[in-house]
């Protein structure tokens, strides 16, 4: 018995997928099966396009949510999930690995919320900056001090949190967290600001898609990032849902009660990135990635 995990924007890599393709009947049959949905090759892009192709939202998050939905599908008959969660992007692949969305339904929400957060990160002045080596709650107060728009987006492991703003909000806090003795403050290349009020055009364009998408009864408990708690429910999970985009993304949170809950045994599908975040709270935490 395994919780699944499954990793969001950022995991992206050149070429991925490519390995399955070549591998696997079935993992060609859901490229094909994604190129219809979306109307473009999303697949050519995945093998052969550049990391500024793959960088481009509306490529990265399809991109991503197929490539760990893919390894998900081959692999599943080897094991038993009792649980799942996602890292922001990667509820959708969670909520589609738990049976919520069927995969046609979960790619066009996909689709749906990059086109969106694209569309949001083209209005506004945003953009993000990871801190490393404070406290959750030192970075915290520093935003709260900063006269502008910006909060604490990503908590991605003790030690890391990402802060979300608009572009002076996000040099002021850089150069507060320096100042306060952070090991590392570095302004990140991403078109906006994630996890933020400066998306809130892009929830309300998804909260329409959502509540216009039809949502199953999981068939194991989510741990969902606006809460960090698991949840069974459908319209609770919903309701999460919409409000992810505009708040923070508790993955230290969620990590820390995964494990107060009792769960032993993870699995990381697409990446590396979460397998490292559950090591920061727990080295010799047994966790694989496929």
């Amino acid at each position: 018995m395994a919780i699944l995990l499954f990793p969001g924007q950022g995991s992206q890599t050149v070429g991925m997928g490519k390995d399955l393709y070549d591998a696997s009947p079935e993992a060609q049959n859901w490229f094909q099966k994604a190129d219809d949905v979306l109307g473009f090759s999303l697949s050519k892009i995945m093998f052969e396009g550049t990391e500024e192709d793959l960088k481009q939202t509306r490529v990265t998050q399809p991109a991503v949510f197929l490539n760990s939905f893919i390894r998900y599908q081959l692999n599943k008959e080897s094991f038993e999930n009792k649980a799942v969660a996602g890292h922001s992007l990667g509820e959708l692949t969670a909520l589609t690995a738990n049976d919520v969305l069927s995969f046609e339904d979960a790619l066009r929400l996909v689709s749906q919320r990059a086109e969106a957060m694209q569309d949001a990160c083209d209005n506004t002045d945003g953009t993000m900056a990871a801190i490393l080596g404070l406290e959750d709650a030192q970075v915290e107060n520093i935003c709260t001090a900063i006269d502008d728009i910006i909060v604490a987006a990503n908590y991605n492991c003790p030690g890391q949190l990402v802060v979300s703003g608009t572009k002076s909000g996000i040099e002021s806090a850089v150069a507060k967290a320096t100042e306060v003795g952070a090991r590392r403050a570095i302004v990140l290349n991403v078109n906006g600001a994630f996890h933020s009020p400066l998306m809130s055009s892009a929830q309300e364009r998804l909260e329409q898609a959502i509540k216009n998408t039809k949502f199953n009864q999981p068939s194991v408990p989510i741990y969902q990032n606006v809460t960090a708690n698991a949840e069974t429910d459908a319209e609770a999970i919903k309701a999460n849902l919409i409000s992810q985009l505009t708040s923070s993304v508790r993955w230290t949170q969620t990590m820390k009660n995964m494990m107060a809950d009792g769960h032993e045994k993870y699995i990381e599908f697409g990446a590396k990135v979460l397998s490292g975040f559950l090591r920061k709270v727990d080295r010799k935490i047994d966790v694989t990635q496929v």
